[in-house]
């Protein structure tokens, strides 16, 4: 899966509308093992994603998801690690609030900045909004810190495993958003970065 997933061809861009539509900017960071999908708060529409309301002070908010304890866990281990890849578990959300400017932040990590139409925007900040588990609340309670100040653990929907990883959600993401992403999803974040780089702007 993994040889099918990086050799798929070209995919075409997404088509935008040529009216006055502003073009709203999404970014993609290579962390290596993962990629973590950046937005701009002031940009999530009204009525979506209410859990962005925790970081009130941030411009940015970058996201991950994954199994619920490797994720979380500051050392996984090999069981930890087997556990999440080849059992269907729980999944988290990560979400980090940036301050500054995304390229001051995640200097030294590669970063693809990809553009949208409004209307594609919502498409992937609804995707998010959909991958939070509120279990009939109005918005998730965190459940921990995150990695570093300012960021935060949250239940999220979803089972992770082998087929199901954290780069497929960013990569499901894009799909939502309108960026094709090939008949094999990306596995790994080196793939994902590779079809994002066809779709990049400067």
């Amino acid at each position: 899966m993994l040889l099918c997933s990086a050799c798929t061809g070209p995919s075409k861009a997404p088509s935008f509308s040529a009216g006055n539509e502003s073009l709203v900017s999404i970014y993609l960071i290579n962390h290596g093992k993962h990629a973590g999908l950046v937005v701009r708060r002031a940009d999530i529409p009204p009525g979506l994603w209410p859990e962005s309301s925790d970081f009130p002070d941030a411009d940015y908010l970058e996201l991950g998801w994954g199994d619920w304890d490797y994720y979380q866990a500051d050392d996984p281990g090999l069981w930890l690690t087997l556990k999440a890849a080849f059992w269907p578990t729980a999944s988290v959300l990560h979400v980090v609030g940036v301050k500054g400017s995304v390229a001051d932040r995640f200097a030294g990590y590669e970063v693809i900045r990809l553009e949208l139409a409004p209307d594609g925007f919502a498409r992937l900040v609804d995707y998010i909004h959909q991958s939070f588990a509120r279990n009939g609340e109005a918005k998730a309670r965190p459940i921990g810190p995150g990695y570093g100040l300012g960021s935060r653990f949250y239940p999220a929907r979803g089972k992770f495993h082998l087929y199901n990883t954290c780069n497929g959600w960013v990569a499901r993401a894009l799909e939502a958003a309108g960026y094709p992403m090939g008949v094999f999803r990306p596995v790994t974040a080196d793939q994902l970065m590779a079809k994002a780089r066809q779709f990049a702007v400067q």
